[in-house]
């Protein structure tokens, strides 16, 4: 059986290559339907609607799962279903959850500054202030080499960013200065950002977020913060600047302004800062 069931998951694997998922995607859709197989120890052609209810219950109540992972697990059981099986997704009917809508965690423009004054590595520093100031994923920031950045014209070149799609985001004439310290002291093989003594390959995605927790702590933020919490930062705090959010939304790589409109809860923007336009209107 565990041939058979290996079997089930290399088909599906097969179709999303093929399809161009990325391989995180892909990775992280096999790990669910093998939980799903270790759970049930049977085949997942064999796993009914009601039996796949009663898992995602229990994994709620028991676990406390996310409604990510329980949304990413449907997507998996669906995919599995309708691509690799070729049954109609309708005969399973298993709603998805509804999304709780937290606001993320922001710093404040002094407290950003407070973290990448008193972070001492050069490495660290230099990474900390390009996630700020371009608003990167930490992914983006893991591959990034150093010929995605274009000083001439002062941007980033996001190459095959989340949804594989390429953009260009804004470059910080400080951030750039780092950089080139950096670069100077470092001089990394591949990748802009490589662990010390193993050149040519990237920092794990855990490291990445341990480098701002650990610096965060050092700077005497309290605030529960990771590395995703640098984009909330760079995007709430263009917003407060005055730019306008659809090039917020070019600059993060969403698809939808939906998205991006999350930052108007907050951004801190005075109301009697703003002047109407008919007081520019000579009436």
């Amino acid at each position: 059986m565990k041939d058979q069931q290996t079997q089930i998951i290399e088909r599906l694997v097969y179709e999303l290559e093929l399809r161009n998922y990325s391989p995180q995607t892909i990775r992280t859709y096999s790990e669910l339907l093998a939980n799903l197989e270790r759970f049930f120890q049977t085949g997942l052609e064999n796993v009914s609607a009601e039996q796949m209810k009663s898992y995602l219950y229990q994994r709620m109540k028991n676990d406390e799962i996310s409604t990510s992972y329980i949304n990413q697990t449907i997507s998996a059981f669906k995919l599995l279903q309708t691509d690799v099986l070729n049954r109609e997704w309708e005969t399973f009917k298993i709603k998805r959850p509804r999304r709780e809508k937290k606001l993320p965690v922001v710093l404040s423009q002094e407290e950003v500054q407070q973290l990448i004054a008193g972070t001492r590595n050069i490495k660290h520093k230099a990474l900390l202030m390009l996630a700020y100031s371009s608003g990167l994923r930490r992914q983006e920031v893991q591959f990034l080499k150093p010929s995605a950045i274009d000083s001439a014209r002062m941007q980033i070149h996001v190459v095959q960013g989340k949804g594989k799609k390429d953009r260009y985001t804004i470059l910080s004439k400080k951030t750039l200065e780092m950089l080139r310290f950096y670069y100077r002291l470092e001089r990394p093989k591949t990748y802009l950002f490589e662990p010390q003594g193993n050149k040519g390959v990237t920092l794990s995605s855990s490291t990445l977020n341990e480098i701002v927790k650990s610096n965060a702590k050092k700077a005497g933020i309290k605030k529960d913060i990771s590395f995703h919490t640098l984009r909330h930062c760079f995007a709430t705090h263009l917003l407060e600047q005055g730019v306008n959010l659809k090039l917020i939304q070019h600059f993060l790589g969403h698809n939808s302004l939906r998205t991006t409109s999350v930052y108007l809860s907050l951004a801190n923007i005075n109301p009697s800062s703003v002047v109407s336009p008919l007081d520019f209107m000579d009436v």
